[in-house]
């Protein structure tokens, strides 16, 4: 077994390192105070071939692997977790539609998706249907010319930021294969959104609830088939569970990071913190959780890769552990800085809040839980 990365791997993740650290991170904490990311980020990643990490170089992607993209997403988030996060969210979004759309579609749209000059949202969680995603009650009913959309989504990155919103809706009955899934374009009668959410971390990304109002939707901007857009929502959820937890991780290494040369200088009793061997075993078992959460992580992304029968149930584990591992390490690093690690100057109280929502969405980590206990069940 092979646990290094090729050559074209760590020139991926070196590259977007670079690019967070030249381009995102003497940002970060400006953005998150404006509460939105400037639009003239989004063509200096496309032009790095981020904006369809994983989309088919047909369509103007990069055509890259599950692991490979949480390379990316794991050394952006180095630099700021919520913008990261948000790309990410994007590139789930542009998978899905690449790789259930059908051609007229993704020839429109994943063009401009890929250069990021059309920012994507994805619109699954209801104010009624949250871990319970099959429960949604946004109904698309069928017209001469496609859909008439009614319903809200809530807590949806990108809401009146983004120019399309990846929606999941009820076509037919009750249940999961009721639900279909709907591109539905900025600017489309009857869209609406929300006031801003206050949150306590991803402050950099805009995040309002989506309220369709009887929307007309071509029936060319159905993604794949009626029925299905459930089964492709979860789908997408496994690489998006991934992306999660890579810029989970991304996050904790950095707070990581901070804290070492934190503890190199600070002086206490006479001595340097990094001399008590009592703090030094703190970090020995924050290292061993990085460590074990890449590791996993990367497993886990191999699997999506190779399309094992086991990859969901392995992205639903990896996501629980490494979300859980990151946050635990933003926290004890916050704890090592003492009051410095409280204030906003360090960057370690941002990380711990932009981490904490990792643990909640693309699933909460119960949800991970229940998905890993029904498959050892089913087995």
């Amino acid at each position: 077994m092979d646990f290094a990365l090729s050559e074209e791997q760590q020139a991926i993740y070196d590259m977007a390192r670079e690019f967070g650290a030249e381009e995102i991170a003497p940002n970060a904490r400006a953005w998150e105070e404006a509460g939105t990311i400037p639009r003239t980020l989004w063509p200096k990643v496309a032009a790095l071939g981020l904006g369809g990490v994983y989309v088919s170089e047909e369509y103007g992607g990069s055509g890259l692997g599950r692991l490979d993209a949480t390379l990316v997403f794991e050394a952006l988030a180095m630099a700021c977790p919520s913008v990261a996060a948000f790309l990410s969210i994007h590139n789930m979004c542009a998978g899905m539609i690449d790789r259930y759309g059908a051609e007229p579609l993704k020839a429109r749209w994943l063009p401009g998706i890929c250069n990021l000059t059309t920012l994507v949202s994805y619109c699954l969680t209801e104010p009624g249907a949250g871990s319970d995603a099959a429960a949604l009650r946004s109904r698309a009913i069928r017209t001469g010319e496609g859909y008439r959309l009614t319903g809200t989504k809530a807590f949806i990155s990108g809401g009146g930021y983004s120019d399309a919103y990846l929606t999941m809706c009820r076509t037919g009955g009750d249940g999961p294969k009721g639900i279909s899934a709907l591109l539905v374009p900025s600017g489309t009668e009857g869209l609406s959104f929300g006031g801003l959410e206050n949150k306590m971390g991803w402050r950099a990304q805009e995040t309002r609830q989506v309220q369709f109002d009887d929307c007309p939707v071509p029936a060319d901007h159905l993604v794949g088939e009626e029925g299905r857009g459930f089964a492709y929502a979860m789908a997408g959820l496994d690489g998006g569970r991934l992306n999660i937890a890579a810029t989970a991780l991304g996050g904790a290494q950095a707070a990581f990071n901070a804290t070492l040369a934190y503890m190199a200088e600070r002086r206490a009793f006479g001595r340097r913190l990094d001399d008590f061997q009592a703090l030094q075993f703190r970090l020995a078992e924050m290292e061993v959780k990085l460590q074990q959460a890449r590791a996993f992580l990367r497993q886990a992304a191999w699997k999506l890769d190779q399309n094992a029968a086991d990859a969901t149930k392995f992205c639903a584990m990896a996501k629980l552990a490494v979300t859980d591992s990151a946050f635990e390490v933003a926290n004890q690093c916050l704890q090592l800085h003492g009051g410095y690690g409280y204030l906003a100057d360090y960057g370690i109280e941002k990380i711990v809040r932009d981490l904490r929502v990792h643990q909640i969405l693309e699933g909460t980590n119960e949800i991970m839980r229940v998905i890993v206990a029904r498959s050892l069940v089913a087995a």
